[in-house]
């Protein structure tokens, strides 16, 4: 967010734990994108944040997490000394969650597969309507093919984005007898290393696909380690991620830090992948 809104939202989050008895000393900022994550002292919670116009994917995620802690999912959890749901504050959009210290050692491999498996299993337990990871694919083939959505897109590169993004999702997605309910963005940034262990953050973008599209978002060594996974999908499904990055970071109104960087390093990670994939 930009700095005014910036502001806005810690005010929002402040207000927001206030109002419902949580003391609100300090605020410090997590994480800020298109919605801001917030840490709020000494109540210790974590505040995300997200423009009204994100209400939906707000409410969507706190019900998915209500869902999952009912199954003792690997999963971070909304705080359970307030009502588990969404707030409306000043055009803001805000869910109060449990905040987590971060320990600052890396998931292992196996440790990282493992936590997988249990997800998965977990996801498998309930009854979710969620969108098809094909639609997240047809929501960024929208921004690649309209030029008023990405002018710096140039012909050559949006031509190769939509080829990618239209023709390996169709190949992926042509058998959906084994689709289960996924994470749907499960990277190293969503996956904590905490106390209780490793725990799934970002909630929202859960989705259903072949759990190969989960294990694309991790480490290349992490899908050697989950039982039954198709190397091959999971290389042709990196792509299609790194597609639907690169296709993000285009966007005329995309608010990444260090924007001009992963555009260009977006269509490389790309090409690096379909070449892994035999698709280059």
């Amino acid at each position: 967010m930009e700095p005014a809104d910036l502001h806005r939202a810690v005010e929002a989050g402040r207000a927001t734990a206030s109002g419902v008895g949580l003391q609100v000393d300090d605020v410090s900022v997590v994480h800020n994108s298109d919605r801001v994550a917030l840490r709020l002292v000494p109540c210790d919670v974590l505040a995300r944040v997200a423009p009204l116009g994100h209400l939906g994917d707000s409410e969507f995620e706190v019900d998915v997490a209500r869902r999952l802690a009912d199954v003792e999912a690997p999963v971070a959890e909304l705080d359970p000394r307030v009502e588990p749901r969404v707030y409306v504050r000043d055009a803001f959009a805000v869910s109060l969650w449990t905040y987590y210290e971060p320990l600052g050692s890396e998931i292992a491999p196996a440790d990282y597969a493992d936590v997988f498996l249990r997800h998965h299993a977990a996801l498998r337990q309930i009854d979710l309507d969620a969108p098809h990871f094909t639609d997240r694919v047809a929501g960024a083939l929208r921004e690649v093919d309209d030029g008023e959505r990405s002018p710096e897109l140039s012909d050559r590169d949006r031509a190769f984005l939509s080829d990618t993004l239209g023709g390996l999702s169709a190949a992926i997605s042509s058998d959906r007898a084994g689709d289960q309910l996924l994470h749907g963005e499960p990277h190293p940034g969503n996956l904590l290393n905490t106390r209780k262990g490793p725990l799934f953050v970002d909630l929202a973008t859960c989705c259903r696909g072949p759990v190969e599209f989960d294990l694309a978002h991790a480490p290349e060594d992490v899908g050697q380690h989950y039982p039954g996974a198709d190397q091959d999908l999971i290389h042709r499904c990196r792509a299609v991620n790194w597609a639907m990055f690169s296709a993000w970071r285009w966007r005329r109104d995309d608010q990444m830090p260090d924007r001009d960087h992963w555009r260009v390093e977006g269509l490389n990670r790309v090409r690096a992948a379909l070449d892994r994939c035999g698709t280059g």
